[in-house]
Parts: structure tokens; C-alpha cells; sequence
């Protein structure tokens, strides 16, 4: 019996039928009722009591690759059969193909841009490496300022004196460069990547996106600055949405605070998102200090000014409820295909 089973595992290892009815002939052959498997299985029962251990381990693999090679031959035959009727068969459907969309992040970019756009600001953009004066000095920071440090910021090039390269922190480096390269007044948001050395994490990263805004003319107020913000947070979230400003510090602003939006996921009821306290702070904003203007040649005692910057992953969190940072750049297609319903 081993012999034959040996005879015939060579034969099935190097059958290749041109055709579907080779391929049944084979199926009658091995598998049908009155096939060699059958024949098989019934010599085997008359096989003595030590030997059948050995004998009923052989005949079952035998017939396992007997049926995985026929199923396998179907599988092709099949598939080349259906390919040849799609080449001839001008009446069969067209294949379908899988519509993408935008990412999130664009999606609510996009959005922020528009908003803004229709108040008559425009859109300004600037290099991602930067020099220590357009990222950091020109803007205020003191030399001591825990952003300058190694920890904090990506340096390209790390020297002692003010001409370090570094990706840069924030998108302010592009309202430096657009104040010292035109004349009052000015008007413009700058959307862009901005890179920070921290731990990633589902509430950080070590790249995100911003979206900062810059307003400077004759007798701009913090009265200017709040209705701006309150009718982009209108405009964004919905007329229902509460807003309130809270004291804070920032370089290059002074006096500069945070916003802080009811939130949008718990209506102010409370959740993880805003910590249980119905407010999730989503920009930074305050008036250009004296000093910024003046590092880029503008008469600060003329011409005020404001300022807000605003993370886009922040945004698109409240609006999506996404809760993991990561998931924005891991490009999962089970992630991405949730925004396919929205507006290309």
C-alpha cells in the first residue's frame, strides 16, 4: 500500500490539466465514489492492528493533498475562465474602484481657511526650517526660554550664538517674515507643519499642524481680537457654542490669553475629552507686543496689532471626536475611509 500511495502522490504532485474536463477526469480518478481514495480505504481496513497507526496517518494526508491540489486547479481554471470573459464580453459591468476623500486634517484646514478668508484675511506661507531670528528672537523669546533648549525644539544646526537652524516650533516665524518684508496693514493666516521634540503619544506628537493669524493696522483692540475669535468659533462649531477667554502669557503677545469653547462632544455636561469640565481650551491669542513689531521695522506707537494660533488636530478633534493624535499620520485605511461622506 505505501508503495502505491507513493506512485500516486507523484502523480498528483505533477498533474496540470489544460482544460476543465482533464481536471474532472482527475477528480473522478482520485476522489469520485469509485476512486482510488475509496479503493484505498478499503484495503486499509484490512491492515493488521499494528500497522493501521501508520498506514491511517499516510491515507489521510494522501487524500488532503489529493483534494487541496483539485481545489486548488478549480480555483485557477475558474479565475482564468472568468478573465477571458471579461476580455470578450463587452457587455459585463466594469470593474469597481475604491473613491478616496481628503484627510481630516485637510478637510477642517480647509474649512479654517474659508472662515477666515470671508472676513479678509489671507493666506501666507513660510519655509519649515528656520533660522533662531524669524522662530524665536525676533518674537520675543528670551535667550533662558525653555524652547531654545535641545528638549524642546529639533535643531539642524546648534551653535552658541543666534544662528541656529531648527525646524520650526510654530507658524509665527511666517507673520515675521510677511511684517518685515511689507508695510502695514496686514491681514493673513499661515497654515502650516510645525515640529516640537516631545514623546508621542494619543495627546502629542512630535509633528502637528497650525493655523496662526495675524492682524495689524491703526488702532486694532483686544475688542477686535475677542469678535474675530467669537464669530470664527460661530462660524466653526455652531451659533450655540460658548466661549471665554482666560489670562495667559505667551513671548510675543502682551496682554495675551487662551480661549476655551463649551464643549462640543458633552454640551458642557462633562467628558474625557474636556476633562469633565464642559471646556476645552483650542487657540492662544493676545496682542502683538511692542517689541515683535519693532524687531521687524514696524512703529509700534502707529500700528497695534493681534495674534491667535490654533492647532488643527485640536479642531478636528472636537469636530470628528477622535482621541488619538496618532491616528492622523498612520494612514489606516479603516480611519481614512470614516470621512468619506464628507465634501471634497
Amino acid at each position: 500500500m505505501q508503495q502505491q500511495i507513493d506512485q500516486y502522490t507523484a502523480e498528483i504532485n505533477t498533474f496540470s490539466p489544460a482544460n476543465a474536463d482533464e481536471l474532472e477526469t482527475f477528480r473522478i480518478k482520485f476522489l469520485g465514489t469509485k476512486g482510488i481514495i475509496k479503493d484505498l480505504f478499503d484495503q486499509f481496513k484490512t491492515v493488521g492492528p499494528e500497522e493501521k497507526r501508520t498506514f491511517g496517518k499516510v491515507l489521510n494526508q494522501f487524500k488532503q493533498l489529493a483534494e487541496t491540489k483539485y481545489n486548488d486547479l478549480k480555483e485557477g481554471l475558474t479565475s482564468d475562465v472568468e478573465s477571458s470573459k471579461s476580455e470578450n464580453d463587452l457587455t459585463l459591468p466594469g470593474d469597481g474602484f475604491n473613491t478616496g476623500t481628503r484627510h481630516p486634517l485637510s478637510l477642517v484646514r480647509n474649512e479654517i481657511i474659508d472662515i477666515y478668508k470671508r472676513l479678509g484675511f489671507v493666506v501666507a506661507e513660510g519655509p519649515e526650517i528656520e533660522d533662531d531670528w524669524h522662530n524665536f528672537s525676533a518674537l520675543n523669546f528670551p535667550e533662558e526660554h525653555p524652547a531654545r533648549d535641545m528638549q524642546d525644539t529639533f535643531f539642524i544646526k546648534k551653535n552658541s550664538g543666534t544662528d541656529d537652524i531648527a525646524l520650526r516650533t510654530h507658524t509665527s516665524s511666517v507673520q515675521v517674515r510677511m511684517m518685515e518684508n511689507g508695510k502695514p496693514p496686514f491681514r493673513a493666516i499661515m497654515p502650516g507643519r510645525v515640529y516640537r521634540n516631545e514623546a508621542i503619544s494619543a495627546r502629542a506628537h512630535c509633528f502637528f499642524h497650525q493655523v496662526e493669524g495675524l492682524y495689524v493696522d491703526e488702532n486694532v483692540s483686544f475688542a477686535d481680537l475677542k469678535q474675530t475669535l467669537y464669530h470664527f468659533v460661530q462660524e466653526l462649531y455652531g451659533e450655540g457654542t460658548k466661549v471665554r477667554f482666560r489670562p495667559s502669557y505667551f513671548p510675543f503677545t502682551e496682554p495675551s490669553a487662551e480661549m476655551d469653547v463649551s464643549c462640543t462632544i458633552c454640551k458642557g455636561d462633562g467628558c474625557n475629552m474636556c476633562k469633565y469640565s464642559g471646556w476645552v481650551e483650542i487657540l492662544g491669542c493676545g496682542m502683538v507686543d511692542p517689541n515683535v513689531l519693532e524687531n521687524c521695522g514696524i512703529d509700534s506707537k502707529k500700528y497695534t496689532g493681534f495674534a491667535f494660533g490654533m492647532g488643527i488636530e485640536r479642531i478636528a478633534n472636537l469636530k470628528y471626536v477622535i482621541r488619538d493624535l496618532r491616528l492622523f499620520s498612520e494612514n489606516d485605511v479603516r480611519f481614512l475611509d470614516q470621512f468619506k461622506t464628507e465634501i471634497i
